[in-house]
């Protein structure tokens, strides 16, 4: 009798938590694109202009060996974060959504980039708040 009790109470509280998951995942999303968004704007402020999408994120870990070459690269990150399901964040340089900036974005759980889960520098608020 107690082991079924201790089984519903965990039950209830699984079920209860369930939510917080996909809460967490947007926030962890947002915070990781507002320091990605934050480091780029420093790349840009350093060199004069964005890295170019085929540079990518990775010009805030490793020196561009491309064109345009930073003037004055420094290494802004350790690494470049992966999004909370495995995946590489997008990049792109001018953005869709920022024409005159860049969009950093998270394809979301379905892993897939322009299906309609994407997190992106546009949606100031991943969880609708």
């Amino acid at each position: 009798m107690v082991v079924i009790i201790i089984g519903l109470l965990v039950g209830a509280a699984v079920k209860m938590m369930t939510g917080n998951l996909g809460i967490a995942q947007d926030t962890r999303v947002k915070a990781d694109v507002d320091a990605l968004s934050t480091q780029l704007k420093l790349y840009a402020g350093l060199n004069g202009f964005l890295p170019t999408t085929a540079q990518g994120l990775d010009a805030l870990v490793n020196q561009p060996s491309g064109e345009p070459r930073p003037r004055e690269w420094r290494q802004l990150m350790d690494k470049v974060p992966l999004d909370p399901w495995g995946t590489p964040y997008n990049y792109a340089a001018p953005g869709t959504h920022n024409p005159k900036g860049f969009d950093v974005w998270s394809s979301g759980p379905d892993r897939l980039p322009g299906t309609g889960d994407d997190l992106g520098n546009w949606d100031k608020s991943p969880t609708g708040n």
